[in-house]
């Protein structure tokens, strides 16, 4: 049914009305009183029913064609629907002069829509009426989830992601998933996710490093709250009622712990595009950054925390409510978890596990008894472990069940075995290991170069300076280390960021920020960034120094070839560290290595140049060694009130200024040189700059010939061409011209263990004869007397 205006607002609405032929049309109709009896409300006469004067005209009574009147499509497609709508306008309207499709006097629907943008300003909820009744309907139910919505409008293609609904994620997952263009989930993701998203298992997963491992943990949590959620939504809208708090609202539901911070602020950036549209709230707790600061996002109640050990305890002992309260707790995630049980770190870590509440199998008492977490809640808490590297004994499940996991006796937690079985690890725990037996991933070549000690630096500078494509990181075991590493590159001319655990965490994101801006960029970092860092185009990888352990080696190579892409690490072995390498290649099943390809006659020019940068550094260290000693001889004078006397002569002092001008003058003639070698490019000794094979083929350069007459370039087009060394980045070097090597690691420990025999005779020799000579010394000392 549709209302008629009033007569005053008519002639206000239609300048047209002097038309007397239709008013009398208009008049003509029969009417419906939609008034009561004055008897029954003498008031209601006056002054109408819900501020409509007049009655209601029915519209199965009129006839187009009879009338000439022209009705609004919407209209004619009413029928008794059209009068709930009606209603409804009425009751959400309240008085307003637009009120529906009408056009009783004369106006087109185009003019209407003109009118209404004009009044859109002033009356946004004029549009509201315009709608079908099943967009009122979806417009009252999505109004407070506008996220919702925005991600529903499109569509995922089931074609293009078949193999992620056979997961049978939630669709706003599902959505994002599509916008992030993940064409089809990882073994990894495959197997954690059925177990831990609809079968509710305690998980731990192994797999190669850039597997994926992020999204196997981040997906079956975000999929239970939001099942949870729509549960909760249906329930409420079957019994009518809201006496519950919205489940994933207000309560911590997981807590992700990772070693470093780099990793944890990695993985809440992952979690948070995948989270889009949901309104779940994740946050990252990290060291080097404010408290106060992070306090305030957890006032903001988060359902997802991600931190690293030490903030996170130092938070929950201080008494931090929304991290206190766990017992809603849903997920207890612990990523990179090899990492956790080194010998004196993470000692936070237990404490934090202590906290979590007991949940032991087969009494529902433990989670039935808990007071903050409402029914949905109720269930047993999830643990999650996950790394690249485990290793677990045979009758590992029997020993969750009768919990009798050992630890050291302090209660260290020595083992990934002892670690779940601290987290609460539930016997029926799915256990997926899909490492292969060389731990490291398929599209990874590894390599390595046997030079000696002092000429690493020379080696590290051909492969940046000659090979320099794509982005490159380059691993130091010392902070010592990679400080002499850094400072010689950037005399060379080699622009490198460092990231190491003493520098601020303002100044580690920023020198990640730029390394992840720039195509060809190096990074000098220690171990610290070895685990978890995902940084994409990450060409190769190079241990300055060897690690201590195999799964250090593991990580720091898997800085690279991540999600299917290719890859190579290249080792810098000196002769001790042959040993360590081999017993490296054993632990991996490597039988062979590929040597990593030197042109020998790029040498001579690199050696020169490094031969200048390291004089230039010992001058400035001496340099800024005095300044520092000056300046912390002058702090702390200060510090306890003395006053410091120049005791030094007059000789003193003028041989001092003499020391400096000489230190400046040799300065400056070392850069004069360094500068006139870099103002010509990295030649080799024998390069010929009449003939192009004057200097012989190299392997590199026969490839590139080779795949130069394959193109059969159009003579036409007159293209530039460029080959040379440095047109080839260290993959393809590799790949060309590198020499499969056998590793003989029996022959390599034969040869360690005569070294050592060798060594202890040698100390055994050398004792004797001091003991000899001290000997004679008493002898003759008591011949004397």
């Amino acid at each position: 049914m549709a209302a008629l205006p009033p007569k005053k607002k008519q002639r206000k609405r239609n300048p047209a009305r002097g038309d007397a032929g239709q008013l009398d049309r208009l008049d003509s109709l029969r009417w419906t009183s939609s008034l009561p009896d004055a008897d029954d409300d003498p008031f209601s006469a006056f002054a109408g029913l819900n501020d409509f004067e007049g009655g209601v005209l029915s519209l199965e009574e009129i006839d187009e064609s009879e009338y000439g009147l022209e009705l609004p499509k919407a209209i004619q497609k009413g029928g008794k629907k059209q009068k709930k709508q009606t209603k409804r306008k009425r009751e959400e309207s309240d008085g307003d002069e637009v009120i529906g499709e009408e056009d009783t006097d004369g106006e087109t629907v185009k003019e209407v829509k003109k009118n209404k943008k004009k009044k859109k300003k002033k009356t946004k909820r004029a549009k509201k009426p315009k709608e079908s009744m099943d967009n009122v309907e979806e417009s009252v139910n999505v109004a407070n989830t506008n996220d919702k919505t925005d991600v529903e409008e499109g569509e995922v293609d089931d074609s293009e992601y078949h193999a992620w609904y056979e997961l049978r994620l939630h669709p706003l997952l599902m959505k994002s998933i599509s916008r992030l263009k993940f064409k089809e989930p990882t073994p990894i993701q495959k197997a954690c996710i059925p177990a831990g998203a609809h079968q509710g298992k305690d998980v731990i997963g192994a797999a190669e490093t850039g597997s994926g491992k992020t999204l196997a943990f981040g997906l079956p949590i975000l999929q239970r709250l939001l099942d949870e959620r729509d549960k909760f939504e249906r329930k409420v809208e079957e019994r009518g009622q809201t006496d519950e708090k919205i489940v994933s609202e207000g309560f911590l539901r997981a807590l992700i712990i990772t070693p470093t911070r780099e990793l944890a602020l990695q993985v809440t950036d992952h979690l948070k595009q995948v989270a889009v549209g949901t309104d779940v709230k994740v946050v990252p707790i990290v060291g080097g950054m404010s408290t106060e600061k992070q306090e305030r996002l957890l006032k903001g109640r988060p359902e997802i925390v991600v931190g690293t050990p030490g903030r996170l305890w130092e938070l929950m002992s201080g008494g931090e409510i929304h991290l206190v309260e766990l017992h809603s707790l849903s997920f207890f995630v612990l990523d990179e978890a090899d990492r956790m049980i080194d010998n004196g770190h993470f000692q936070e870590l237990q404490s934090i596990i202590d906290m979590l509440p007991m949940i032991r199998e087969g009494y529902a008492e433990d989670t039935e008894n808990c007071v903050t977490a409402s029914g949905f809640q109720r269930k047993k808490r999830q643990t999650l472990v996950f790394s690249a590297t485990i290793a677990l004994s045979s009758d590992f499940r029997k020993k969750l069940k009768r919990g009798s996991v050992k630890t050291k006796q302090d209660g260290e937690l020595n083992s990934i075995e002892a670690l779940s079985e601290r987290a609460g690890m539930r016997s029926n725990a799915a256990i997926i290991d899909l490492t292969n037996a060389s731990i490291m991933a398929n599209n990874l070549e590894e390599s390595f170069i046997e030079c000696k000690e002092e000429d690493k630096d020379a080696y590290l500078y051909y492969i940046l300076s000659v090979h320099g494509q794509g982005r490159t990181i380059v691993f130091c075991t010392s902070i010592a280390a990679l400080r002499h590493l850094s400072s010689l590159m950037k005399i060379l001319n080699v622009n490198v960021w460092t990231l190491h655990a003493q520098m601020q965490q303002r100044a580690r994101l920023k020198a990640i920020d730029r390394f992840r801006g720039s195509d060809h960029g190096i990074l000098v970092a220690t171990d610290v960034a070895a685990r978890g860092l995902d940084i994409p185009g990450v060409r190769t990888v190079v241990h300055y120094q060897l690690p201590h352990s195999a799964e250090v080696y593991v990580h720091r190579s898997g800085r690279t070839a991540r999600a299917s892409a290719d890859g190579c690490s290249i080792a810098l072995i000196s002769p001790k560290e042959s040993s360590k390498f081999a017993s490296l290649c054993k632990s991996f099943s490597k039988e062979s290595f590929k040597q990593f390809p030197i042109e020998a006659s790029y040498m001579p020019e690199v050696l020169k140049r490094l031969s200048l940068a390291r004089q230039i550094d010992r001058v400035l260290r001496k340099e800024s060694q005095d300044k520092a000693d000056k300046s912390w001889f002058q702090r702390n004078a200060e510090s306890i009130e003395l006053i410091v006397d120049e005791n030094d002569s007059e000789d003193e002092r003028v041989n001092n200024i003499r020391k400096k001008k000489a230190s400046s003058a040799q300065l400056k003639k070392l850069q004069q040189e360094l500068n006139s070698l870099f103002s010509r490019p990295l030649q080799p000794k024998t390069f010929s700059s009449r003939y192009l094979a004057g200097a012989g083929i190299s392997p590199l350069l026969q490839q590139q010939f080779e795949e130069l007459a394959r193109q059969k370039l159009d003579n036409k087009k007159k293209k530039m061409v460029v080959i040379g060394q440095d047109c080839v980045e260290p993959l393809q070097a590799l790949r060309s011209s590198g020499q499969e090597v056998s590793m003989d690691t029996k022959g390599a420990a034969e040869k360690r263990r005569n070294l050592d025999n060798l060594r202890r005779k040698r100390k055994e020799d050398k004792k004797r004869l001091h003991d000899q000579k001290r000997k004679e010394r008493k002898r003759l000392k008591a011949g004397g007397d």
